[in-house]
């Protein structure tokens, strides 16, 4: 995997602590540095320690599934990307401005588990996972910070189709991966 798909990738990982974050930038109204820190953190480091547990997940699991990999890595891909297409036409949720351990964790955990079914199926293409985690943390803390500002700055403008947009990358990863896995690409 390219830099350019990774990148492709980070950004449509990060769609959902995007999004999440903006009604973060909403919901507090006047905001600091330390709010967008305080996201980017939380958001960040999950969306690289969940891919990072699904690689060693996956990676114990390619033994058995290698000749099917590809199929594999598209369908979760897919089903993720669908999965948030399908949240972008849906009712908007509430966040409230609590900035504080508990919540951020289980906003971090919610938005970062299609990040461990990635990290499954970088197990099976051989991604170099430490720059790969790391390149997707450092993106999702970037879009999760600005996301806070967006918020305060627009409100809820923006959520769906950031879902939405990000869905639709996912999903065409995945189809990239399965051409090229059955040789058209």
């Amino acid at each position: 995997m390219g830099l350019t798909e990774l990148f492709i990738l980070a950004v449509g990982l990060s769609m959902d602590a995007f999004a999440v974050s903006v009604c973060k930038g909403l919901s507090l109204g006047k905001i600091k540095t330390t709010h967008m820190c305080i996201a980017g953190a939380w958001f960040g480091g999950f969306q690289a320690l969940m891919p990072l547990i699904g690689y060693f997940a996956g990676r114990f699991l390619s033994d058995f599934v290698t000749n099917y990999s590809h199929w594999i890595a598209f369908i979760l891909l897919a089903i993720i990307g669908v999965s948030m297409i399908k949240e972008s036409f849906g009712d908007e949720e509430q966040i409230d401005a609590s900035m504080d351990v508990k919540s951020m964790f289980l906003l971090a955990v919610a938005t970062s588990i299609d990040a461990l079914m990635v990290g499954v199926t970088f197990a099976f293409l051989n991604v170099a996972i430490v720059p790969a985690v790391l390149f997707i943390g450092a993106t999702t803390f970037v879009c999760s910070a600005v996301g806070v500002r967006i918020g305060s700055i627009f409100g809820m403008r923006y959520k769906s189709r950031a879902e939405l947009c990000g869905g639709i990358i996912l999903i065409l990863m995945g189809l990239k991966i399965v051409l090229e896995g059955v040789g058209l690409l």
